[in-house]
C-alpha cells in the first residue's frame, strides 16, 4: 500500500508560518501506511489521492489540520474594542477612518437606538491584529472628538464566577420606549434598581438599566431610563442633568 506523503503536492503545503509542530505531527500521521478509499486530506487544502481513513485516524489528522488552519488566527476578544462617550455624529464610516489612522480595522460599528434611530454614544471596533488593537488603545483613549473624551479599551472575556443568565434576564426585563433618556458617567455602584428610583421622584418610570461590559457583570459607566411620556422625559433631563447620583455627576439626555 502507498503512503499518503509521498502523493503530496509540494506546491499546496501550508506556508511555512503555520505551527512547525502541528506540520510535523501532520506529516508523521499521513505517511502512516493506510487502507485505500476516499480522500480526506485535501478537504483541507493538501492535495492527495483518495484512500480510506477509519474513524480513530481521521479523527486524529482532523484535528491535527485544524490546529495548522487557525494556529496564527488572533482571538477576537483581543482584537474587538469598546468605545464610549463619542459623539452622536460619528458613524461606522467615521469610526473606521479615526481608527485606521492606527492600525488595519476589519469591523467598525456605531450602536444605535432601534426607536429613535439615534447613536447611544458608543460603538465597537474590530481591529486586524492584537498589536492594531493595542496600538488603538494607546493612542485614542483619553483623547477628544469634537469636545468629548472617549473611552477605549479591550471588550472583556466573560468572568466565570459571574451568573449571566441573571444578567440576561435583567435585559430582557427593561420595558423599551420611544420616550427615553440616556445617562452617563454612573458610578460602578449605580444599579437599575437604583437608577429606577431615582428618576421616579420626577416622573413616570417604566423601566431602567445599567449597560453592562458584554459578558460581564460590570457596569459600562451608562445606562437608559424609559418614560410613559414626553413630558416626563423633559422633565427627567431638566432636573437630574450635572444632578449628584452616588457621589458622581451624571449626564442626562434623550436617548
Amino acid at each position: 500500500m502507498a503512503a499518503i506523503s509521498s502523493l503530496l503536492s509540494p506546491n499546496v503545503l501550508p506556508q511555512p508560518s503555520k505551527s512547525t509542530r502541528a506540520l510535523t505531527q501532520f506529516s508523521k500521521l499521513c505517511s502512516l501506511q493506510l487502507p485505500k478509499a476516499a480522500s480526506f486530506c485535501n478537504l483541507h487544502g493538501f492535495a492527495a489521492t483518495n484512500y480510506h481513513l477509519n474513524r480513530r485516524m481521521t479523527l486524529r489528522i482532523s484535528a491535527v489540520a485544524q490546529e495548522v488552519l487557525t494556529q496564527d488566527t488572533p482571538s477576537e476578544t483581543a482584537r474587538k474594542l469598546y468605545v464610549g462617550n463619542i459623539p452622536r455624529t460619528v458613524n461606522n464610516e467615521q469610526l473606521t477612518q479615526i481608527f485606521s489612522e492606527h492600525g488595519a480595522v476589519e469591523r467598525a460599528e456605531v450602536m444605535y437606538d432601534k426607536y429613535s434611530g439615534r447613536s447611544r454614544r458608543f460603538g465597537f471596533v474590530t481591529m486586524k491584529t492584537v498589536d492594531d488593537a493595542n496600538a488603538a488603545i494607546e493612542k485614542l483613549n483619553g483623547t477628544q472628538i469634537e469636545g468629548r473624551e472617549i473611552k477605549v479599551n479591550i471588550t472583556e472575556k466573560p468572568l466565570p464566577n459571574v451568573d449571566l443568565s441573571l444578567l440576561q434576564a435583567e435585559e430582557s426585563q427593561f420595558v423599551d420606549s420611544p420616550y427615553k433618556v440616556y445617562v452617563g458617567n454612573l458610578a460602578k455602584t449605580v444599579t437599575s434598581d437604583t437608577l429606577s428610583k431615582f428618576f421616579a421622584e420626577k416622573g413616570k418610570v417604566l423601566s431602567a438599566k445599567v449597560s453592562r461590559v458584554p459578558g460581564t457583570s460590570k457596569s459600562s459607566g451608562f445606562g437608559f431610563v424609559s418614560f410613559s411620556s414626553e413630558e416626563d422625559v423633559e422633565a427627567a433631563i431638566s432636573s437630574f442633568n450635572n444632578a449628584l447620583l452616588e457621589g458622581q455627576q451624571i449626564r442626562v439626555n434623550k436617548a
